[in-house]
C-alpha cells in the first residue's frame, strides 16, 4: 500500500486537475495523525542542528495546490493542516512568500476556502519562527472600493479567489498585513448574521485566527504590539491610533468557542505584561500609553469584556448594583456563563495577573469585580477554577499598605515572571481535520 500511495505523487503535478484531484483525494486520508502511511509526506524532510531545512517534493506540491482550483485547493489546505502538527514542516510552511500567500488570501474577503487557510496559519503561528515572520510580514495591496474591505491583496489571486474584474487600477504599495488581519478578523465575525449570502461581505468566519493572536501574544514582541498604538485605518495617513488589543477584546462573549477561546487567551497573555495593565483596563475616554513608550492611545476597557463571561442572570442588591460596570447591570434573565471551563478559569487567572500592580487592584476593586466573582464562585463546580477565585479574592479583600502614588509603580515594571503566578502564558490548540466539520464549499 505504502509503494501504491507514492505512486501518486507525480500525478499531484498533472496538466488535468481532475487526475490531480483525484490523487490527492486518495492521499488526504494518510495526512491525519496516526495514519498507517504517514510518513511518505516526511521522506526526505531535513532539519535540525545546523543543517538547513530542506523542503520535499510533495510538501512543495501540496503548497503550489493550495493556489489550485477549489475542490483540489480545499484538500490541498486540509492535508497542511493535519501535517502541520509535525515540527518537521515548520520551516518550509514558515517560508515568508508561502505565508504571504497564506495571509494574502485569508485577507481577501472573497476567498472561499479562508477559514482553512486561517486554521493552518493557527497552527503554524504554535511555533515562533511564524509568529516572526508575521509581525514584520508586508503584503501588496491595491486600494478597490468594491471590496468589502476596500483593497485588493495581489497575492490571493488564485483558482479559488479570482481577481476582481475589471482589474484595480490604483498605484499597488505594500503594508503591513497583521493590521489587516484583524480586521479581517472583525468582519468575519458578523459573517452569518446575514442570511442573504448575495448581501455577504466575506465569505469566511475566520474564528481561527483568534487563536493566532492568542499564539503571537505568547512573544514579549507579540505582546508588545498588541499593546502599542497603532494606525485605525491602515490606508488613511494620519490615522486615528487603536491598540489592537482593543479590536479583539469585544469577542469573549461570541458564540464560537474557537474565537471566545483565543481571545481570551491573547488578553491573558497580554496581562503578562504588568506595564500594560493600566492600558488593559482604562476606558476609551483615557488616553494612556504604555511605559516605557510615551504614545498614547484610548484605553482597550477590557474589564467588561473579561466579567461578562463569568456573570450569570441573578440579581444584586442596589448597593452592590451600583458598583458594577454600566455593561454588568440588570442582566437578563436568559444571562448564561461561560460554558467552557478552560475558558472560564483563563478569565480568573486574566483577573489574578491584573492584580499585580497596586493600581490594577484599587482599580478592580472599584468596578465591582469581587461582587461578580462572589457571585461566580457559589455557581462553580470545578474545584480548580474555585480555588484560583478564593486567591483572586484574598488580594482583593485584603488590607494594603498606604502608598502616596500607585500609578508611579508602573515606571519600573516589566514582565510578570510565570513561576510568580503559578500558571503559565497559553497557547491555542492546534487544528486538526476534525475541525473542518463544518468547513462548507459554497457554489459559486
Amino acid at each position: 500500500m505504502d509503494a501504491q500511495l507514492r505512486e501518486l505523487i507525480p500525478f499531484l503535478r498533472d496538466r488535468n486537475h481532475q487526475v490531480r484531484q483525484i490523487a490527492l483525494e486518495n492521499l488526504l486520508p494518510q495526512t491525519i495523525a496516526g495514519a498507517p502511511h504517514r510518513d511518505i509526506f516526511f521522506s526526505g524532510l531535513q532539519g535540525g542542528g545546523l543543517q538547513k531545512p530542506k523542503e520535499s517534493d510533495i510538501i512543495r506540491d501540496l503548497k503550489v495546490l493550495c493556489r489550485d482550483q477549489l475542490s483540489v485547493a480545499h484538500d490541498a489546505f486540509r492535508a497542511l493542516v493535519n501535517l502541520s502538527d509535525s515540527p518537521l514542516l515548520i520551516a518550509p510552511l514558515s517560508e515568508a512568500s508561502f505565508l504571504s500567500f497564506i495571509v494574502s488570501y485569508i485577507i481577501n474577503p472573497h476567498s472561499i476556502l479562508a477559514d482553512l487557510a486561517a486554521m493552518l496559519l493557527s497552527n503554524l503561528t504554535a511555533s515562533s519562527p511564524a509568529c516572526s515572520v508575521l509581525l514584520t510580514l508586508k503584503v501588496t495591496i491595491i486600494p478597490d472600493i468594491r471590496l468589502a474591505n476596500s483593497l485588493y491583496t495581489t497575492e490571493s489571486r488564485c483558482g479559488s479567489c479570482p481577481a476582481p474584474v475589471p482589474y484595480p487600477t490604483a498605484e499597488s504599495r505594500e503594508v503591513m498585513a497583521l493590521p489587516l488581519l484583524i480586521d479581517a478578523f472583525v468582519q468575519g465575525a458578523s459573517v452569518y448574521e446575514t442570511e442573504d449570502l448575495s448581501k455577504r461581505t466575506r465569505k469566511a468566519e475566520l474564528n481561527f485566527l483568534a487563536s493566532v493572536f492568542a499564539n503571537m501574544t505568547v512573544s514579549p514582541t507579540g505582546r508588545n504590539y498588541f499593546l502599542s498604538p497603532q494606525p485605525m485605518e491602515v490606508l488613511k495617513s494620519g490615522s486615528t491610533l487603536e491598540y489592537p488589543l482593543a479590536k479583539i477584546v469585544p469577542f469573549t462573549e461570541h458564540k464560537d468557542s474557537i474565537r471566545r477561546g483565543g481571545v481570551a487567551s491573547a488578553i491573558k497573555n497580554c496581562a503578562f505584561h504588568a506595564a500594560g495593565h493600566k492600558a488593559i483596563l482604562s476606558p476609551e475616554s483615557v488616553a494612556v500609553a504604555v511605559p516605557p513608550s510615551k504614545i498614547t492611545g484610548p484605553g482597550v476597557d477590557a474589564l467588561p469584556y473579561i466579567l461578562l463571561p463569568l456573570a450569570g442572570p441573578e440579581e444584586y442588591d442596589l448597593d452592590d448594583q451600583e458598583k458594577l460596570l454600566e455593561a454588568l447591570q440588570f442582566l437578563p434573565s436568559t444571562k448564561k456563563r461561560e460554558s467552557d471551563s478552560t475558558i472560564r478559569l483563563t478569565h480568573i487567572e486574566i483577573l489574578l495577573l491584573l492584580c499585580h500592580t497596586r493600581w490594577g487592584r484599587d482599580y478592580l476593586r472599584q468596578h465591582g469585580v469581587y461582587e461578580i466573582v462572589r457571585m461566580t464562585h457559589e455557581n462553580e463546580t470545578v474545584d480548580k477554577i474555585s480555588e484560583h477565585i478564593e486567591r483572586l479574592v484574598q488580594l482583593l479583600q485584603g488590607d494594603e499598605p498606604k502608598i502616596t502614588n500607585a500609578d508611579e509603580e508602573f515606571d519600573e515594571l516589566d514582565e510578570i515572571p510565570e513561576t510568580q503566578m503559578g500558571f503559565n502564558k497559553v497557547k491555542a490548540i492546534k487544528a486538526d481535520d476534525e475541525d473542518d466539520e463544518d468547513m462548507v464549499i459554497e457554489e459559486i
